[in-house]
């Protein structure tokens, strides 16, 4: 018994560094934008990658709002983030609701349709999209920023697969009992949905507040600029502020990293019922 006891302790000693080897290289980008934004000019210049600061620049957090409006870059990456998010949480569960409990011809080849549309990058969709934002006259709006993704084929199927699973009789004991198919879905349907539209809001949240190629596309102003296309304003021809930039982007993570910590219970529960029925 103690070889093999002494053969599985190290077998798991073996694999904890393994995975330990991983997590170090996982975070190793996000350590290093942290040293990055607490450099110097002195250590950007010196021509060799600088891992600990010789003098730990907090001014660097203080600069940055001097030399950009990054104010209102951060107001604009909420209001276009935030947006999206509560569009999401009105149209994806009530539409996942009509494909997963409603029955009406051409339902199937429109739910396969909708879904087709996750194999298209963006950048193929991204050429009519602005040619119809431009004519609408959206360029540079909010409406321009938040309405072409009010909805998501993801966010669709995600709450349609977390609806099926509701028993259908339920739904037809309210119909018999007189209630509207959005008395049923209001009453019913939308408060056994908490912990997926959680996780919806956490997801569409935080990759719409990192997105980046659509606002530098539908953006021409400054003021403007979300925090992703903002940064670019510390890039010149010849020389890039890298440790302002750094600090831009550590500050671009905290909300997401406060958001995710606040969300984590609803986002744990959601991927527990994810397989119930």
């Amino acid at each position: 018994m103690a070889p093999a006891t002494q053969t599985s302790k190290g077998v798991l000693l073996v694999t904890y560094v393994i995975l330990a080897v991983f997590v170090i290289l996982a975070l190793f980008p996000f350590l290093y934008m942290v040293s990055l934004s607490l450099q110097s000019d002195a250590d950007l210049l010196s021509g060799e990658p600088v891992l600990i600061p010789s003098v730990l620049e907090f001014s660097n957090y203080i600069t940055i709002w001097e030399k950009a409006p990054f104010a209102r870059f951060i107001i604009n990456s909420f209001v276009i983030a935030g947006g999206i998010t509560v569009l999401h949480l009105l149209f994806d569960p009530l539409i996942g609701y009509v494909f997963a409990k409603l029955e009406f011809p051409g339902s199937r080849v429109m739910f396969g349709t909708l879904l087709s549309t996750l194999m298209l990058p963006f950048f193929i969709r991204m050429i009519p999209l602005y040619i119809l934002t431009a004519e609408l006259g959206w360029l540079n709006t909010y409406q321009g920023l938040i309405m072409p993704f009010a909805m998501s084929a993801y966010g669709i199927f995600m709450m349609r697969q977390f609806i099926r699973p509701i028993p259908i009789d339920l739904l037809d004991a309210a119909r018999l009992d007189g209630a509207s198919e959005w008395r049923i879905y209001r009453s019913i349907v939308l408060p056994q949905l908490g912990p997926p539209m959680a996780t919806l809001a956490l997801l569409t949240f935080v990759f719409q507040f990192n997105e980046f190629l659509w606002p530098l596309v539908a953006v021409s102003s400054v003021e403007m600029r979300p925090i992703t296309t903002g940064l670019t304003l510390f890039n010149s021809e010849f020389f890039t502020q890298w440790n302002l930039t750094a600090t831009g982007g550590v500050i671009l993570f905290l909300p997401s990293l406060l958001l995710f910590v606040f969300m984590q219970r609803y986002f744990v529960q959601s991927v527990m019922t994810s397989g119930m029925k």
